[in-house]
């Protein structure tokens, strides 16, 4: 393997998780709404929360201080450093995953879709709010029966 093609094959990687990102900042948001309807717990997890918000807050703070992603900016960079010519002129995985991810639009209309995904995300905190780790949901004792089995509750109707 050349130089130039192992260049080429960490561009595809950035490209890669470049889309690894942006797959889970618009599949967590489908599947916190699709577990709000179908009541999934795991939806509430705090640290998926958070990163889930932190990862849409990062993009909207980017776009709204006009900077380019670093992930772009890394794999054009090391594009270059392969020696293509264009910009994302490449492999399969680059042809294909860029026509997923990248369309022309002006960078206001980014801003603005960037904004209004993050309000979406900071709505679901809301409406779907995570699990806080320090509160835990109050245990139930168990009393057992006098001279009956230890592992039965009592209580009415018991």
């Amino acid at each position: 393997m050349s130089r130039a093609d192992g260049y080429r094959w960490l561009a595809d990687a950035v490209l890669v998780l470049h889309f690894g990102f942006v797959a889970f900042v618009v599949v967590g948001l489908l599947v916190i709404w699709a577990g709000l309807a179908f009541r999934w717990s795991f939806v509430r997890h705090f640290y998926f929360r958070l990163a889930h918000l932190l990862a849409m807050g990062v993009v909207a703070a980017e776009a709204l201080g006009g900077l380019l992603c670093p992930l772009t900016t890394w794999e054009d960079k090391l594009r270059s450093m392969a020696g293509d010519g264009q910009h994302y002129a490449g492999s399969f995985i680059q042809h294909w995953v860029h026509r997923v991810m990248f369309y022309e639009a002006s960078e206001r209309t980014f801003t603005v879709i960037y904004l209004g995904f993050f309000a979406l995300i900071v709505l679901s905190v809301w409406l779907v709010p995570p699990r806080w780790p320090w509160r835990h949901a109050p245990r139930t004792a168990t009393v057992p029966h006098a001279g009956g089995d230890p592992g039965k509750r009592s209580g009415p109707g018991s």
